[in-house]
């Protein structure tokens, strides 16, 4: 309440009081009411018209049908102990369901519950005849097999969790909380080394556990605690084979590993320390040890050399170290610093699993990796006029990366190595930033940026065709971005925010490693608006555009360095999306609003050039032009209308109606004639359907009570 509604006890005042105390002591509980929280009820029922199995994955709305819509937030306080009582309830009659309850004494000791339910749909349909689907035990018949039958995958996630807090006092409390969700369900899968369907069983539990104490003083500010962390798979090894008609079986079992149980602990303390009422320093120190030290499953049959480990004995390491101060050096100059130290230390032991008899040409150990990685920023900030402010910064990374050999050739290359890799990764980047106010309605900001990433020559690999691979994660790399922001008034009434984000990487290749991607970029456009067309009405709307672009070669069919073909590929992917809002009083007790959400995507796979060259040298000259596959487009429309009519003065009842439309011509799971994508030759056919074209109507209605 502002103060000039507040009134003085003069001799008037006072007089009136005497003349209209009874009328007055009415309006008191109003002035009340507004100092009280309020809590707010709602009841009421929706149904939708049609299945939504792309837009209803996670709402827990994926059926056609009819759903309870029940929400509640109850906040209760005691005036005389400072004590508060909050229940917040959330979609009570759906799958998404959540809520969460906590008792807190102000500035003392509160405790807390929550639970939440996160479905998830598969918007794919299955046709199959695999039996054991969410077990561990799985069999593929034959041909011969009974009609299909319709699978959907989809899994379920449930946690709870609790928490205490408590003040020791003198600015220093101490916090406890524990977690538990469980997850289970089913999720699209296959065998490997053949096109055969099988479904990966979900069934696993995670729990997490935090203690913190923290202290808070004038200028100094410390906390301290343990982060744990635990992983429980009720699966650990999927049996799948082929059967005829009879449930004999025809292959010999194919296994699938699952994740196995793992466990973290983590001990942490960070903080910060004002020097001066202008500069700042903070620091944080962690240490996390994490295991696995389960049995390593071995399937029924399967040859075991003699001196593979039982365990995997796993075991990482990670060590991380931070400091950093920031300073108002003058009225016109402010800086930061900041130095980190991330060491990522794999001790598990280096074991051989696989060692055939006839020699160790093939020989298969553990590779337990090392990363060691510091990084350092410096950014200053000067203003040079009122309203104008230049920004400057520099960070560098430095990566030391190990692995272990295995078994070592004549030629000194690792007979292990399939994968290009590189010991060291360096990075510099540096980047710009001027900001101004360019009149009293129009603000604005322009940014660049420039990386470098590089290293030493790539280790050798034990397949000619490997070592002319440039992965992506650690080639060579120039990298420049750009950004634009305007903040525009025109009007009193209207605000307009424009953006707009460049990016380009180009990645380092030669002519003796010439694969991989080569180059890429990406653009962002937006603008948002904001009308106020009176005090009832508002409007809102938005558009933003983005482009993504990369180049890419690859070979195929070589042939022991002869003759080979190689596929430069230019890959692109398009997204507009729009959305516009309306909402005001139309009458003295009747409110409402419209709500419009459109998006649109598409990923272009334009022609690939064929070159030719041989010997593995990178050629130059092109050569056929193949013809391109067809673009993936999904486009989607959400168009929500609502109105709401206050039957009393804490009362109101809300109408709404959605309307959803959904469209693809994603072929993915399709043939190239067209048909549905069916998984073998020999086994039931399973096929994997999507409906192109999804439409459904929502209509709902609740009541909605509040209360102080």
């Amino acid at each position: 309440m502002s103060s000039k509604h507040i009134l003085k006890l003069t001799a008037l005042s006072a007089a009136l009081a005497g003349a209209w105390g009874p009328a007055l002591a009415q309006e008191e509980p109003s002035v009340a009411e507004l100092s009280k929280p309020e809590s707010v009820v709602s009841l009421g029922i929706g149904y939708w018209s049609d299945d939504r199995p792309r837009l209803g994955i996670y709402d827990g709305m994926p059926d056609k049908g009819a759903y309870g819509l029940l929400d509640a937030l109850i906040i209760k306080r005691d005036d005389a102990t400072g004590t508060w009582f909050t229940l917040d309830a959330r979609y009570l009659g759906l799958d998404s369901r959540e809520f969460r309850a906590e008792w807190l004494r102000q500035g003392d000791i509160g405790v807390s519950i929550e639970y939440n339910r996160i479905p998830y749909a598969s918007p794919f349909t299955v046709m199959t005849a695999t039996q054991g689907l969410g077990t561990s035990m799985q069999r593929v018949p034959t041909p011969s097999a009974p009609v299909l039958g319709e699978w959907q995958a989809g899994t379920v996630r449930d946690g709870w969790s609790a928490g205490f807090f408590k003040s020791l006092g003198g600015g220093t409390d101490f916090r406890v909380s524990l977690k538990n969700e469980h997850k289970e369900g089913g999720r699209l899968w296959g065998r490997g080394g053949a096109a055969e369907f099988a479904a990966e069983p979900i069934d696993s539990d995670t729990r997490q556990l935090e203690a913190v104490v923290s202290h808070a003083g004038k200028t100094f500010q410390i906390q301290g605690g343990y982060y744990g962390s635990s992983y429980t798979n009720r699966n650990s090894l999927v049996d799948t084979a082929n059967i005829n008609a009879a449930g004999t079986t025809l292959t010999n079992p194919y296994y699938l590993s699952l994740p196995l149980d793992n466990q973290a602990h983590q001990l942490y303390v960070n903080g910060g320390y004002n020097f001066t009422e202008r500069t700042r320093g903070t620091f944080k120190v962690a240490y996390t040890r994490a295991t696995q030290d389960e049995d390593i499953p071995v399937g029924n049959g399967v040859p075991v050399f003699s001196g593979a480990p039982k365990h995997l004995d796993g075991r990482l390491d990670t060590t991380l170290a931070q400091l950093g101060v920031n300073s108002r050096a003058t009225s016109n100059l402010s800086w930061l610093a900041s130095l980190r130290y991330y060491n990522s230390d794999e001790k598990t032991p280096q074991q051989r699993v696989v060692q055939p008899a006839a020699g160790c040409g093939t020989c298969v150990d553990t590779t337990p990796l090392g990363f060691k990685t510091l990084t350092g920023r410096l950014e200053g900030t000067y203003r040079l006029t009122a309203g104008t402010s230049l920004i400057g910064g520099l960070e560098y990374s430095d990566q030391d990366r190990k692995v272990p050999f295995g078994n070592l050739n004549a030629t000194g290359v690792d007979n292990q190595r399939y994968v290009p890799w590189r010991v060291e990764l360096e990075e510099l980047t540096y980047y710009v930033q001027g900001r101004r106010s360019l009149s009293e309605t129009l603000n604005g900001s322009i940014r660049y940026g420039h990386s470098k990433r590089d290293g030493p020559d790539f280790t050798l690999t034990n397949e000619a065709q490997s070592d002319m691979i440039n992965p992506i994660h650690i080639a060579d790399r120039d990298r420049d971005k750009f950004r634009l922001m305007l903040d525009w008034s025109p009007l009193q009434a209207l605000t307009l925010t424009f953006n707009a984000e460049y990016a380009k990487d180009e990645y380092g290749h030669s002519d003796t490693r010439p694969y991989g991607l080569r180059d890429g970029s990406a653009t962002l456009y937006s603008i948002d608006a904001a009308y106020s067309i009176s005090d009832n009405w508002q409007m809102t709307a938005w558009y933003s555009r983005d482009n993504a672009k990369a180049t890419q070669l690859g070979q195929r069919n070589v042939n022991n360095g002869a003759a080979e073909a190689v596929k430069e590929a230019n890959l692109e992917d398009i997204g507009d999306t729009f959305g516009a809002g309306l909402k005001g009083t139309i009458a003295p007790r009747l409110k409402g609003g419209i709500d419009l959400l459109y998006s649109k995507n598409v990923n272009k796979y334009p022609e690939a050039i064929t070159l030719t060259g041989a010997g593995g040298v990178f050629p130059t000259v092109a050569g056929v032009t193949g013809a391109p596959l067809p673009d993936i487009e999904n486009k989607m429309t959400r168009l929500k209308l609502y109105a709401s009519y206050a039957l009393q003065k804490h009362s109101e009842v809300r109408f709404d109606y959605w309307h959803e439309l959904w469209q693809t011509n994603d072929w993915t799971w399709m043939f190239a004639s067209g048909t549905p994508f069916t998984y073998g030759t020999t086994t039931d056919g399973t096929q994997v359907i999507q409906q192109p074209k999804q439409s459904a109507n929502f209509f709902g209605v609740r009541y909605i009570y509040r209360m102080q």
